[in-house]
């Protein structure tokens, strides 16, 4: 199975690990549903998975659980690469944004944190802006009223 990372649209190299985490999320429930599978098979197919390839790792993955970090620096990191995943043709649907919403809820982050996750993530990457950038934007509109 040939598995690498890869670089999207926006020049970002994406770690294959974030794509592994994608599936564990997706299964977080206990299966996988006709929209989530299809994002899954798109996302692999940019890693230069097979449909096969894709189908086989999905199964592997089913004893494995995603294990959020515990810093707010390393779920933003974790986030960052989801949405840079899903933004790698400059387009995130609907199906997609519930699965990064879904993934931000894994992650530990209330409703406030996942709307200022969305505005923060999904603009800041459209504009080619750093996670280091984004990070700090995420942060400053976080706290900004929750001292």
């Amino acid at each position: 199975m040939s598995f690498s990372d890869f670089t999207t649209y926006h020049g970002i190299k994406v770690p294959k690990v974030h794509y592994l985490h994608l599936i564990q999320v997706a299964r977080a429930d206990g299966k996988i549903d006709r929209q989530e599978m299809a994002i899954l098979h798109k996302e692999g197919r940019r890693f230069g998975l097979t449909d096969a390839e894709i189908d086989n790792l999905i199964e592997k993955e089913k004893d494995h659980q995603y294990h959020p970090p515990y810093s707010l620096d390393d779920k933003f990191e974790d986030l960052f690469y989801i949405a840079e995943m899903m933004l790698a043709d400059d387009v995130i649907n609907d199906d997609e944004l519930r699965l990064l919403r879904r993934f931000a809820i894994e992650v530990g982050f209330d409703d406030r944190a996942i709307e200022i996750l969305e505005e923060v993530l999904i603009g800041g990457i459209r504009n080619m802006e750093s996670e280091e950038e984004l990070l700090k934007k995420f942060k400053t509109e976080l706290f900004k009223n929750n001292g």
